[in-house]
């Protein structure tokens, strides 16, 4: 390994270690000791190798978000689960239909419809979670909170895929009642037992908010920044 590579290995080994011991602390803090919190490495601009250095580490879980950026990326990187957690449009559905394990950002029947399209005509069944705009931010997708029932409802017909969850990104600075919000949401829908839904992840919590995102119930965080640094931005 050169001694870029070396510095850059060090650098992500001690930010995994110490985002470790803070989900560890969060958990025994909040009560949360025996729930299992995973830990996703978000790779946005963040070159293959350094990203294999993460998965050296322990990361198990990617997060892209931008299709054509992964689609240069996808060989470079050893075995790992990946997520899509980005925007996604219809018609860039079918790049990654066989290379994901999920697609988190689900924010429409229109777009559901054609996950389940291809996953069948690839004769699988796609994990998702629904996208919710917790924030009711106009800068963001999502649906808003009010219609992710009527959304599961239709989404739960389509036979190629599978709701798994809830996925969401407070607005920066969110004070406690945002996440309790998202928390008491995914709980009351787990009541609902819609066939083909299974609330089972709570995807919330970032570099700046993963701890209060652990406090109020994610088991899901999605980590850049504290683990790979500033995003050094690449023309893709």
């Amino acid at each position: 390994m050169d001694d870029i590579n070396s510095v850059n290995f060090q650098f992500v080994v001690e930010n995994y270690r110490d985002i470790c011991y803070n989900i560890q602390n969060a958990k025994i803090k909040y009560n949360r000791e025996s729930d299992n919190v995973d830990i996703m490495a978000v790779t946005k601009t963040v070159a293959p190798e350094i990203v294999n250095a993460a998965i050296d580490c322990g990361i198990t879980l990617l997060g892209e978000n931008r299709v054509q950026e992964f689609m240069s990326k996808k060989d470079f990187y050893r075995p790992c689960d990946v997520h899509f957690i980005g925007h996604l449009q219809t018609n860039k559905v079918k790049y990654i239909i066989n290379d994901v394990k999920m697609i988190q950002s689900v924010d429409s029947v229109k777009l559901a419809e054609e996950i389940n399209r291809l996953a069948l005509k690839n004769d699988r069944v796609m994990d998702i979670l629904i996208e919710v705009n917790i924030g009711e931010e106009l800068s963001k997708s999502g649906v808003s909170r009010n219609n992710v029932l009527p959304l599961l409802n239709e989404v739960s017909k389509l036979p190629g895929i599978r709701v798994k969850g809830l996925m969401a990104i407070p607005p920066i600075g969110s004070d406690d009642d945002i996440y309790i919000s998202l928390k008491d949401l995914f709980e009351q829908l787990k009541t609902k037992n819609i066939p083909g839904v299974s609330m089972e992840i709570l995807s919330v919590g970032m570099s700046g908010d993963y701890e209060k995102a652990v406090k109020y119930g994610s088991n899901l965080v999605r980590i850049g920044t504290k683990l790979f640094g500033a995003r050094k931005y690449m023309e893709v």
